[in-house]
């Protein structure tokens, strides 16, 4: 039951899913005034190239033998669908977030862009990197960014990160997927380029 439960944390809270709780966590809390139209477009665009892109792109490279799961264990799993990930922000940084229109959410991404760059170059010299943490940490000093910019009080959303960012790690180190170092390597490859990047923006 305590390993159904773990792996469940692991599955629910995928990296996949990060991007989209960013943009959804910045439209219900903005205070700008942003078109449902515009919001809509938005938040399909992300999902369609954040999750179920990357999702066809896993089963492609699996069915060619390039990865054997979706947690990406090895070093060289992570290779190709980091690269991947990397040219699919690029594209999303271009076409979809451009600056001139929301610059929150562009510097959001562009410090994705940043942490999957590093977990790649880490990945080429056989250093593992959880991509939970970075991807749970990256969103979580979003979050304060944001209610720090609008001052907006998030104390409950900070106090369930922490929650969930705890539950990752146990749920990580339990499973034996990484170790503590790993984890902790994760957190700030996810936390360091966001809030490098607040200087920009905030």
């Amino acid at each position: 039951m305590k390993d159904f439960i773990l792996k469940s944390i692991s599955f629910v809270f995928h990296p996949l899913i990060m991007p989209l709780l960013g943009i959804l966590f910045y439209f219900s809390k903005t205070p700008r005034f942003i078109p449902v139209p515009v919001r809509n477009a938005k938040i399909f665009s992300i999902v369609i190239l954040t999750i179920i892109l990357p999702i066809l792109l896993f089963f492609l490279l699996k069915t060619i033998n390039k990865v054997n799961s979706i947690y990406l264990k090895s070093t060289k799993e992570r290779l190709i669908p980091l690269f991947i990930n990397c040219i699919i922000l690029v594209l999303i940084l271009l076409r979809v977030l451009t600056p001139d229109e929301i610059i929150e959410l562009y510097f959001f991404f562009l410090g994705i862009l940043f942490s999957t760059l590093t977990c790649f170059i880490l990945a080429v010299f056989k250093i593992k990197a959880s991509i939970h943490m970075i991807a749970a940490s990256g969103f979580l000093m979003f979050a304060v960014a944001i209610s720090l910019h609008y001052h907006i009080n998030i104390n409950g959303t900070i106090a369930l990160m922490m929650i969930i960012l705890g539950a990752i790690a146990t749920s990580r180190l339990h499973l034996k997927a990484h170790t503590s170092q790993e984890l902790i390597l994760g957190v700030f490859t996810g936390l360091v380029p966001q809030l490098i990047l607040l200087n920009y923006w905030l």
